[in-house]
């Protein structure tokens, strides 16, 4: 049986830890706000984006040239870039597993293609780089704090090895924000571009051709569709941690009373002992 010393000084570690996951989860709580409101934010300009491309695509479909561009070529895929989405820190409860195992399916579907994987958050490229993963390219660091110019850079990059033909398509593998309770794995294509149909049949009058106006839209359009992916994780990664740090603290509180009882009951117990004692002994002295 543990001393009333050992408890008392296990009572203490689990209140220390149990202050450490509540200051996580608030500082989470501020972050995922922020998080929260730039998504919000960019759903629509992604969105109004996609009503615009499939407006000019459109009124583009009859030109014969639209078929050819570079950024809707359709290959086998034999050589596939995977675009996994992790975070930069643990501490987030399933966020980074489900992540990881997805990403293990992916690579058994496609078991008979060439799969290169770019990591963006650090969990994801250190699980596959000790194991041996093809690895492409890595960003780290930039998971709490994204920026469009981060999704742009990536964005030119992958897209210039698909023009180039160095890979045949691209995916994306994230987890998209829904609430704070919930997330949604994603798989996504986004090379080569799929246009969007016009389900409005508005027809608008371009001061240029709208095959000019789609080489300008394309490249954005990939950007923006990674730039929203990086968005959505950065706030499903936090709210994913603020679930997880409050159930930890709630966890915390719960030992905390069952070690304070216990430790209630080994004191009463050798309090009890030593009255024994003590009758005892005055027995004994009569």
């Amino acid at each position: 049986m543990p001393s009333l010393i050992d408890i008392r000084r296990r009572i203490r570690s689990v209140k220390s830890t149990q202050q450490i996951t509540r200051a996580m989860k608030l500082v989470s709580a501020a972050k995922l706000r922020r998080a929260q409101d730039r998504v919000i934010a960019a759903r629509p300009y992604a969105s109004m984006l996609t009503r615009v491309l499939a407006d000019v695509s459109e009124a583009a479909r009859t030109n014969e040239q639209l078929a050819t561009h570079p950024l809707l070529a359709r290959r086998d895929e034999r050589r596939i870039q995977l675009i996994l989405i992790t975070s930069d820190r643990g501490m987030a409860g399933a966020f980074n597993s489900n992540l990881i195992k997805a990403a293990q399916r992916f690579l058994e579907e496609h078991a008979g293609a060439e799969v290169g994987i770019e990591t963006v958050g650090r969990k994801g490229r250190d699980f596959f780089r000790k194991r041996g993963a093809n690895l492409t390219g890595e960003m780290v660091g930039m998971t709490d704090k994204v920026g469009y110019a981060d999704a742009s850079e990536l964005a030119k990059r992958i897209s210039a090895r698909f023009i180039a033909g160095e890979i045949d398509s691209v995916y994306l593998l994230y987890n998209e924000f829904k609430s704070i309770l919930t997330q949604r794995l994603t798989v996504e294509r986004i090379l080569p571009t799929s246009l969007p149909e016009d389900v409005h049949g508005i027809d608008y009058i371009y001061e240029q051709p709208p095959e000019k106006l789609l080489e300008g839209l394309l490249p954005r359009y990939v950007e923006i569709g990674i730039y929203r992916a990086l968005l959505e994780s950065a706030a499903a990664q936090q709210a994913a941690r603020m679930t997880a740090m409050d159930a930890a603290t709630s966890n915390a509180a719960d030992m905390i009373d069952r070690l304070t009882l216990y430790m209630n009951r080994v004191r009463q117990a050798s309090i009890t002992k030593e009255i024994i004692e003590v009758v005892s002994g005055a027995a004994g002295v009569e």
